[in-house]
């Protein structure tokens, strides 16, 4: 006597909403400064990169004496963490912050704000002739550059 046995039902896969295509996180932002950074040589350096903070660069700055000291330090030593490249100089530190122009220091402190607080380096202007409103990315070339 042949037995045949019957086979259970095969378990169909749970079905799974599509998972949102996210889009990639962006850690590192590329920037031109106004002025530059004149280095020790005199080379000028305009191009440069800023990555995302973490917490720990927050944190750590504040247990450096110098910012004990002078609480406006805190933006060159955190300045300093986040700032991987400017031109050349690729060991950015307190020193290199400290000689900047106070109008690229201003743009840097801006462009860390609206990349750590906002995630982008896009604001929104308006022409002072016509009023037409765009968007512009403040990080973006060197004038004349597209």
């Amino acid at each position: 006597m042949r037995r045949v046995m019957a086979s259970a039902p095969a378990e169909e896969a749970p079905v799974v909403p599509e998972a949102r295509a996210r889009p990639k996180l962006r850690t590192e932002f590329a920037f031109e400064l106004p002025r530059g950074y004149v280095d020790d040589a005199g080379k000028v350096h305009h191009s440069g990169v800023m990555r995302l903070a973490t917490a720990r660069d927050e944190l750590v700055p504040l247990r450096d004496d110098r910012v004990r000291e002078n609480s406006a330090f805190l933006t060159v030593v955190l300045l300093a963490r986040v700032i991987t490249r400017i031109g050349d100089v690729t060991d950015v530190h307190a020193g290199v912050i400290e000689n900047l122009f106070a109008s690229d220091l201003a743009f840097l402190q801006d462009m860390y704000r609206r990349i750590n607080s906002e995630g982008h380096t896009r604001a929104g202007v308006a022409c002072p002739e016509c009023g037409h409103e765009f968007v512009v990315d403040v990080a973006g070339g060197r004038l004349g550059e597209s």
